[in-house]
């Protein structure tokens, strides 16, 4: 009975106007490049300061799982991603809109998106305090393995060409050691500039990286539009269609698993779920040409998995107290500002708040699938204007988003910086998402591997290895870049093959 009264407080009117708020909110939040769920959260918690508690959580969870799913809608309609975690849902919804076939993309993320959020939900309510512990297994020696294990990623990302993935994920390595150094407090790589010491802001350089390069790609022929005329993908639905819910099916399940496993996982994201998703979505796929070319299993396996997170990120914030990511760790300020704290009080003292909320987390999801897919019925048509409509909106938002980040306008620089590297990247066949993945993983795994040699008695390789999960993490590392390797080499044999077959029955 206590379960039912916890699901009748969410249909409240108070609450379940917060849900809407929340959702509505984060879906345009996360479709603006560089409003982040981070700066969503922290702008409207003054907002609830004056709510019951119950519902200014509500409206602020809705908010961060929706906003997360809004960064689809920008990375599949114009290739820039309105939320980092949405890079690689980029790759192939952009195609797919270039194909007419907007509507196939929107509705499959979106489906996707609640499917991973409500798996992220249920995880959330059945096995918080247990799925908790595995976090406190997790050291320096652990997390540097899950860094290099996440970097295997680089050498499948790249569609067709794994060398030019590994430098451009080297490239992304080396940019993410500038800034001060966190042992001797000495600058690396500034070059003098102040601005430079805290590192390269990451979202200006996606921001660059994927939407200013693409307007600039653009530029090259302005009177186009980016979706064929002749719309495709089956109409407008709320729904998939039956042959692709079965091409998804498989990668949904192993998609939010995998999310909800990064989730729980003090300083992974949504970021590194998806990437990884998105890889092993590529591993398994019988044809992996699809992939970069406008493969749905590519989109369902980063939506699921980045919405997948939002959920299990708040295992360990609600049990134990430690932040799953960034967003979450505003949201402990939103507890400890209602005079909530983590732990084992807020499942016996607070119980009613506690399930509530989580409940309506579950809501939440579905209240974002049905706005989501009513919003995007409209934006459509968006697809369809010419690129000289559509450049100026794209540079106005990248410097915006670029700016508002931190008020400063060496963000500007940074973004209009690394938008140049991705025009020439593009042009050169490089894919800009290794880099993306490069700066991500980089101060993980630094960190990680600073923080082993200090901690390590004898040998430091022992040290890294000495635990199960860090061999599990090693054996995956070896089968994913043994994977990519062979995929890469028969590749190469295959092309050469072909060419020469082609040559002999050349008359």
């Amino acid at each position: 009975m206590e379960i039912l009264s916890f699901v009748l407080q969410v249909f409240t009117p108070m609450n379940m106007l917060a849900i809407v708020a929340g959702v509505v909110s984060g879906l345009v939040i996360g479709g603006l490049p560089g409003l982040t769920a981070n700066l969503g959260v922290a702008l409207l918690l003054p907002v609830t300061f004056s709510m019951d508690v119950t519902a200014a959580l509500l409206m602020l969870m809705s908010l961060y799982t929706a906003a997360i799913y809004g960064g689809s809608f920008s990375a599949i309609l114009l290739h820039t991603p309105g939320t980092s975690a949405s890079a690689a849902t980029a790759i192939d919804g952009f195609v797919l809109t270039q194909r007419g076939e907007f509507a196939k993309a929107i509705r499959v993320a979106t489906f996707s998106s609640v499917v991973g959020g409500l798996a992220s939900g249920v995880a959330l309510l059945v096995f918080a305090p247990p799925l908790s512990l595995l976090t406190l297994k997790f050291g320096p020696a652990e997390y540097f393995m899950l860094a290099i294990f996440a970097l295997t990623v680089i050498g499948t990302v790249s569609t067709g060409n794994m060398v030019k993935g590994l430098i451009a994920g080297a490239v992304g390595l080396f940019l993410s050691t500038v800034g001060m150094d966190l042992d001797s407090g000495f600058p690396r790589y500034t070059f003098g500039l102040f601005a430079l010491q805290s590192g390269i802001n990451f979202v200006p350089a996606v921001i660059g990286l994927f939407s200013l390069s693409q307007a600039l790609m653009m530029c090259e022929d302005a009177n186009a539009t980016i979706q064929r005329v002749d719309s495709k993908g089956g109409g407008w639905r709320f729904l998939p269609f039956r042959d692709e819910i079965r091409a998804i099916r498989t990668t949904l399940v192993r998609s939010s698993l995998i999310g909800i496993v990064v989730g729980i996982l003090p300083g992974a994201g949504a970021d590194i779920g998806s990437w990884v998703s998105y890889n092993e979505a590529r591993r398994f796929a019988r044809d992996k040409s699809q992939f970069g070319n406008g493969s749905i299993v590519g989109i369902a396996a980063s939506e699921a998995a980045n919405n997948a997170v939002t959920g299990s990120s708040l295992i360990p914030l609600l049990t134990l107290g430690i932040p799953g990511s960034t967003t979450a760790a505003v949201l402990l300020g939103a507890l400890i500002v209602h005079g909530l704290l983590p732990g084992h009080a807020m499942f016996e003292e607070h119980a009613s708040i506690t399930y509530t909320v989580i409940f309506g987390f579950l809501v939440a999801n579905v209240v974002m699938g049905a706005v989501g897919m009513t919003l995007g019925k409209f934006m459509v048509h968006i697809a369809r204007l010419p690129n000289a409509a559509i450049i100026p909106t794209i540079f106005i938002l990248s410097i915006v988003g670029s700016y508002s980040l931190g008020n400063n306008v060496f963000d500007i620089y940074t973004m209009m910086a690394f938008g140049l590297l991705g025009y020439v990247m593009r042009k050169s066949g490089f894919h800009p998402a290794p880099m993306i993945l490069g700066l991500i993983l980089g101060p993980i795994a630094e960190t990680g591997f600073r923080q082993s040699v200090t901690l390590a008695e004898g040998p430091v390789l022992a040290y890294i290895l000495g635990s199960p999960i860090s061999l599990i993490l090693a054996v995956l590392t070896l089968l994913s870049v043994g994977t990519a390797a062979f995929l890469e080499s028969r590749g190469i044999r295959a092309k050469r093959d072909g060419s020469v077959g082609g040559t002999a029955r050349t008359p």
